[in-house]
């Protein structure tokens, strides 16, 4: 059991301190950064990104799709043709 003074420490901490020590520091200190602005709209254009990627990857998967169905078909007309 946790004491009164200790607490858990999250992996995003880490890997928030070992980017940068002292912006850890700050939002452990509940300090708001001065670019918040700027972060948000950061956040935003990744995740329109993510969307992006995701989309282009199910893209890419019908497209696999289709070429397989190209080929069954293809492969059906031309077992049909010269029987």
């Amino acid at each position: 059991m946790l004491s009164k003074n200790k607490r858990v420490l999250k992996a995003s901490e880490f890997s928030a301190y070992a980017y940068c020590k002292r912006a850890w520091w700050y939002g452990l200190k509940g300090v708001k950064p001065r670019n918040e602005h700027e972060l948000v709209i950061g956040r935003d254009v990744h995740h329109q990104h993510g969307v992006q990627v995701f989309i282009s990857g199910l893209l890419r998967l019908l497209a696999y799709i289709l070429v397989l169905v190209a080929l069954v078909l293809l492969t059906i007309y031309l077992t049909q043709r010269f029987v």
